[in-house]
């Protein structure tokens, strides 16, 4: 029996487990399953492959998309330069980490907004997350500035998101967990009331549907986008990895 599985703090919101459980039933794999790995501190993973020696192929999430490097043989070209891991593919005795949040993000946002217009990104959050993000949006060309409460470099704090650098932006991508469940009622502080018709909303966050932060940009006119789309996307590309010889 292959078993694959979702290591991360916390997962009582992940999706994974139904989605790959489903996946299997409906396709017909009957030599796979799928499992929760809950790890209070990223010093536990040695102990989980010792124990699970079944295991070929692992999902990561926060917040060890970084953290679980050091513990890999060998990262792949993409997650190499994005710096974070959200796949591993385990063969012959060998970690190989992934990162299919970069893919899964390129792919979705080209359907939703205008790739080629020469607009600009915000993006909030620095974390693993916000790595994949900014990886896509250089591959497509989109120039980005980074948001975050200690920027770096030529990132921005929050506090400097004013309704008139606002208007330089068309793209906000939020990268943090703000706003899911079950802390609903959080949403990052930029000036909503500064949003228009022009402005695009994609939110990684997929639980629940309609952040706080999706319900502000829609009231204000934004298009909005959820990350239920990118979510599936990274899934399929983190299969197709782990099924490929």
């Amino acid at each position: 029996m292959r078993k694959f599985g979702l290591i991360g703090e916390k997962l009582g919101h992940s999706f994974s487990k139904r989605y790959f459980s489903e996946k299997f039933e409906q396709e017909g794999i009957t030599d796979a399953v799928y499992e929760l790995y809950e790890l209070s501190k990223i010093t536990e993973f040695p102990a989980l492959l010792a124990q699970e020696p079944e295991l070929v192929g692992l999902n990561v999430t926060v917040p060890y998309k970084e953290a679980v490097i050091p513990y890999l043989d060998e990262l792949d070209e993409s997650a190499a330069k994005i710096g974070a891991v959200n796949t591993i593919k385990i063969a012959d005795g060998k970690l190989k980490g992934y990162n299919t949040d970069f893919i899964g993000f390129r792919d979705t946002l080209a359907g939703f907004y205008p790739v080629g217009a020469g607009g600009k990104a915000l993006v909030l959050g620095t974390g693993g997350a916000a790595k994949a993000v900014w990886a896509a949006l250089d591959l497509l060309g989109i120039a980005y500035t980074s948001v975050s409460r200690n920027p770096r470099g030529n990132g921005l704090a929050y506090a400097a998101i004013t309704p008139e650098v606002l208007q330089s932006y068309s793209l906000i991508i939020n990268t943090t967990p703000l706003g899911m469940a079950p802390h609903v009622e959080a949403a990052p502080a930029i000036p909503y009331e500064a949003l228009s018709a022009h402005h695009f909303l994609y939110d990684l966050v997929y639980n629940p549907e309609q952040t706080l932060f999706l319900q502000k940009g829609k009231a204000a006119g934004a298009n909005t986008m959820n990350g239920l789309p990118m979510l599936y996307a990274q899934a399929d590309a983190a299969w197709q990895i782990w099924s490929n010889d």
